[in-house]
């Protein structure tokens, strides 16, 4: 790719958002995806307590989850349509009065079936939210400074999962699991505000009429492979329906490809998968490597929980020190890959935050602390370069006519990813478990999972070395006769 076409997306025109306003742009659409995010994972450690609260068993709150993700995978292939016809402004306003609002019901339910119902609106919500925001942040960036506003857009993605759970046990313990949906009041008024007063209303010049079989084949395949994996990592329930959703969700997906790629104005323009920085920053090697990486917040609760014997506050402090990492990385993310480009900085740190994840494998209890902080610090600060430059380098080449589609299809895929990462973990663990015949976890198990999902990262790796030396340039500044 020794040039890139300017496109209407990316090109800086007369009337482009100074820098500052577009970075303020990109940061109120973080504090919106850190609400949702961290909604996404705060809960997990409440669920018992619910159970009591509501009159049921703590497994029976997993429903809570379910059919949170359930709702996602429905409505999240409409979000890119939506934007187009109604302003991605106003449809990022309604998402993020949809969640609060769904949060507020959340916190006051009295039952489980009042809990499901309001999970299933915060499901909705947070479907139009991730992409319907990326939509706005790529709408509002130059290309000089889309580095900095994916960036900023990034963190939440690297800093919910970790803080999540932490947040949420201190809180169930402390104060009540209600407060866990209460902490999204002050956070969505905050977004409301600063949406409405800083965000500037857009509305595209053409509008396509819904494609209704394409929504439809498409939410049903999404749902059907995003539960079915989500059942990998919980055994008990049964290897036959998990496989058999799992192989739904593939043919139904075969066929909305087939239905979008036929129809004339089809829910989603599959032609951006022809942009070779996106195809293989999203789909092929991006999806592979997010697999990887997303098994990590997963395993490390458990290696030091389970593996290690420490308490669940001793086992934060350490993934604490993963997310400083992660923190840590944002502030030398541009000069790297302006330095070394996008094909470089994805090969060499990516072999780097793979071999972060499958070094996991070789410290026990026994190891220095000092070491196991310094591997999460190494780990964290990969895992960020990492994210930052994939989802950076997804958008460099995206047409304006293609950018609805693009982060619609990209939200999609990496909902798939983050799944399948913790489906993998856990089936590796399980399986480990069940080759030693063990009774309960131990920490050969885990040695054995890091060891596969860190495997799985360096083949992806590898993969980026088909980017020509010049992808992204344009984005990056990256000359490729440095």
């Amino acid at each position: 790719m020794s040039s890139i076409p300017d496109n209407p997306m990316l090109s800086q025109p007369s009337t482009a958002m100074p820098a500052r306003q577009a970075r303020r742009v990109a940061l109120i659409v973080a504090v919106a995806f850190f609400m949702q995010l961290l909604d996404s994972t705060i809960i997990s450690t409440s669920l018992p307590q619910m159970g009591q609260s509501f009159g049921v068993p703590a497994v029976a709150m997993s429903i809570g989850i379910t059919v949170y993700m359930l709702a996602m995978a429905v409505f999240v292939p409409l979000s890119g349509w939506l934007a187009d016809r109604f302003g991605a402004r106003n449809v990022f306003l309604v998402a993020i009065a949809l969640f609060t609002l769904a949060s507020i019901a959340c916190g006051f339910s009295h039952n489980l079936s009042q809990f499901v119902a309001a999970r299933v609106v915060q499901g909705l919500g947070s479907a139009l939210m991730t992409p319907v925001g990326r939509i706005l942040v790529l709408r509002n960036a130059s290309k000089s400074e889309l580095i900095a506003a994916t960036a900023l857009i990034t963190w939440p993605a690297l800093f919910a999962p970790v803080v999540g759970p932490v947040l949420g046990g201190f809180i169930t313990t402390y104060l009540s699991w209600h407060w866990n949906f209460f902490i999204n009041i002050p956070l969505g008024l905050a977004g409301l505000l600063l949406v409405a007063r800083f965000v500037p209303g857009d509305r595209e010049a053409e509008t396509r009429p819904l494609d209704w079989p394409g929504f439809v084949l498409t939410s049903l395949g999404l749902a059907a492979m995003l539960y079915g994996l989500e059942r990998i990592a919980h055994p008990e329930e049964g290897v036959l329906p998990t496989v058999a959703l799992i192989a739904v969700g593939v043919l139904i997906g075969w066929l909305a490809v087939r239905h979008l790629a036929r129809t004339p104005h089809p829910l989603l323009d599959l032609k951006a998968f022809k942009v070779l920085t996106f195809a293989i920053s999203t789909l092929s090697a991006g999806t592979i490597f997010r697999v990887s990486i997303n098994a990590t917040p997963f395993l490390l609760p458990l290696l030091f929980q389970v593996g290690f014997g420490l308490r669940p506050v001793d086992a934060g402090l350490l993934v604490l020190a993963y997310f400083l990492g992660n923190l840590g990385m944002k502030a030398v993310t541009t000069p790297t890959l302006r330095r070394f480009g996008f094909r470089r900085v994805l090969v060499v740190n990516g072999l780097i935050a793979s071999l972060a994840v499958m070094a996991c494998a070789a410290i026990s209890p026994e190891t220095p602390q000092a070491l196991v902080v310094a591997l999460m610090l190494v780990a964290g600060l990969s895992r960020s370069m990492q994210f930052t430059a994939l989802n950076t380098l997804a958008f460099a080449d995206i047409s304006g006519a293609q950018r609805s589609s693009a982060a619609t299809l990209s939200s999609m895929l990496q909902q798939i990813s983050m799944l399948f990462g913790v489906a993998v973990a856990a089936a590796v663990l399980n399986l480990s478990q069940i080759a030693r015949g063990g009774a309960a976890l131990d920490l050969v198990d885990f040695r054995i999972a890091f060891l596969v999902v860190g495997g799985i990262g360096l083949a992806a790796a590898f993969r980026f070395l088909v980017l020509p030396p010049a992808a992204g340039a344009e984005v990056s500044g990256h000359s490729p006769r440095n």
